[in-house]
């Protein structure tokens, strides 16, 4: 994933989850909600309901995948299909000589890390996580890969924009080609998080050899540069609202993600 700040933002996030599925002020047997001043949801109770939005279950390798017909499935396919019709709406009404395009983040929007988050019980290591993105293996989140290129079928150019590091780039390529969203895997098109070489468009919260770039400003940083180069940016896709947070896009689209919260 990692995005940045995310490792301290895990050590709460079966919490933040909780604040998330239960914000509304609905608890079950007596527990209260994690916005209350009295005793947060249960995270014994919180984890079950995650398996059961999932509909989360062991497949014969072993792997803790998502159901195809759970709530999870049924939220996607309500995004994909209202950002289907965005899209078209949007490439009528485009102004000729502008170049439309989309923007896709990459962990937990197309490519689902539930069976590292369940293995490791919602926690997070650089070393755990950096082997789980190694083996470039991880399923599809449901129906947004298909959205990829179904945006590209439209003419609109597809970008990436990933809180995974640059000495990641082969592993997010391969696992998104697996999963079908071969669309402009090139650097040209996927930016990665580059803290060694930072490129010039961040200078204002990173330098070679430094950086203090929060996730909002690389992740909006590197949108204005897509729009530097001639795109509007009709539409971002992000499963944290800090990958959709600070402009440069026209629409936004938040993908569920009950595990964790990245400020």
């Amino acid at each position: 994933m990692r995005k940045s700040l995310r490792a301290a933002a895990l050590g709460a996030a079966c919490v933040v989850a909780g604040a998330a599925l239960y914000g509304s002020g609905v608890a079950t047997a007596g527990q209260s909600t994690a916005n209350s001043t009295h005793e947060p949801y249960n995270i014994g109770l919180l984890t079950k309901d995650i398996d059961t939005y999932y509909g989360t279950a062991l497949d014969s390798g072993g792997v803790y995948q998502a159901s195809a017909t759970s709530p999870y499935a049924k939220d996607l396919a309500r995004i994909d299909a209202s950002a289907k019709k965005y899209i078209d709406e949007a490439v009528r009404k485009h102004h000729k000589g502008v170049k439309p395009a989309v923007v896709f983040d990459i962990d937990d929007t197309l490519l689902l890390s539930l069976d590292y988050e369940k293995k490791n019980n919602y926690g997070y290591s650089s070393a755990t996580w950096a082997a789980y993105v190694a083996q470039a293996n991880r399923p599809e989140v449901f129906g947004t890969p298909e959205l990829v290129k179904y945006a590209a079928s439209k003419g609109v150019t597809v970008f990436y924009n990933s809180g995974l590091s640059e000495a990641q780039r082969t592993y997010a390529v391969d696992n998104l080609k697996k999963v079908g969203a071969d669309v402009n895997l090139d650097a040209d098109h996927m930016f990665l998080k580059n803290t060694a070489n930072p490129p010039s468009y961040l200078s204002g919260c990173a330098t070679a050899g430094t950086w203090t770039c929060t996730t909002v400003q690389y992740k909006s940083g590197t949108r204005k540069h897509i729009e530097d180069l001639g795109y509007n940016i009709i539409a971002n896709f992000g499963d944290q609202y800090s990958d959709l947070d600070g402009g440069y896009a026209d629409k936004t689209y938040k993908i569920p993600n009950p595990t964790y919260f990245v400020s």
